[in-house]
């Protein structure tokens, strides 16, 4: 029949499934949230801004999404809105560990030495503990409804180091460094992933990392040249450049992959 689906479109769908993009009011979870609605999936944002972004409002008279104000280190607000959810929409089949916390380079040739532990901790609470909260609860949802898929969101930067010299300004006085705080989180994520995948492997939950490269984000003239000099494609992300991966992961489209680690990053790691 003419009007059938193809195949790609088939395994690509994601009608009739339950998706939670953390953080997903900030630049790329909101690419996210519209990348799955536009795969037919009902999509929730849970991010602790209350009043949705203008893209998503728009986005929401198009397609079914739900908005909850959530703070992911707290177990008991997950929980509270993951009820909610599933009175409207039914149990989570999708989840991407979208939220994270970080900071940007300090202004001191001993960063690593002074950065205080309180940064450490607030960090690690969200970008960890957020995410093993949110595996926790949505997690075991899925494994009681009969499976789903988790995506967390890693960096290039919790697999190998900073270069710190791109983050040196010219002209500048004094070295800028890149917290490590960042880079742990985002490796501990990426060992969370694994954990995860071989744990629920029988009950039909696929657990998988996404490790992004920088995105363009109107940073200053030399940050963007010192990173796409870097960079063997010579330049920073679009945006919209990970939605792609985020479906292919949602979908049945990678439906034997499970406890990888999917790399986009411009070739960073490369050499």
């Amino acid at each position: 029949m003419a009007d059938e689906p193809s195949y790609v479109e088939r395994i690509f769908s994601l009608k009739d499934r339950v998706a939670i993009v953390t953080g997903g009011m900030g630049q790329l979870g909101t690419e996210y949230v519209g990348a799955l609605a536009r795969a037919d999936a009902k999509v929730a944002v849970y991010d602790v801004k209350e009043q949705p972004n203008k893209a998503l409002k728009s986005l929401a008279k198009r397609c079914p999404v739900a908005f909850f104000a959530v703070d992911i280190t707290d177990r008991k607000a997950l929980e509270h809105a993951t009820d909610r959810l599933e009175a409207t929409w039914g149990p989570p089949t999708i989840l991407v560990n979208n939220a994270a916390l970080d900071f940007p380079p300090q202004a001191s040739g001993e960063a690593f030495e002074n950065a205080p532990v309180s940064q450490w901790r607030q960090a690690l609470e969200v970008n960890v503990t957020g995410a093993f909260l949110c595996c926790q609860v949505m997690g075991g949802r899925m494994a009681r409804a009969g499976g789903g898929s988790i995506i967390n969101i890693s960096s290039i930067y919790g697999l190998v180091s900073p270069d710190q010299r791109i983050y040196e300004q010219p002209k500048s006085k004094g070295r800028f460094i890149k917290p490590a705080v960042y880079g742990v989180s985002k490796s501990g994520l990426v060992s969370l992933t694994r954990y995860l995948a071989t744990y629920w492997a029988d009950r039909n939950i696929r657990v998988n990392a996404l490790t992004l490269g920088g995105v363009f984000n109107n940073q200053e003239e030399w940050f963007v040249a010192n990173y796409s000099q870097r960079t063997p494609m010579g330049r920073m992300a679009r945006q919209d450049e990970y939605n792609g991966a985020v479906v292919f992961l949602a979908s049945d489209a990678s439906s034997y992959m499970t406890g990888g680690n999917l790399v986009i990053d411009g070739g960073w790691t490369a050499w």
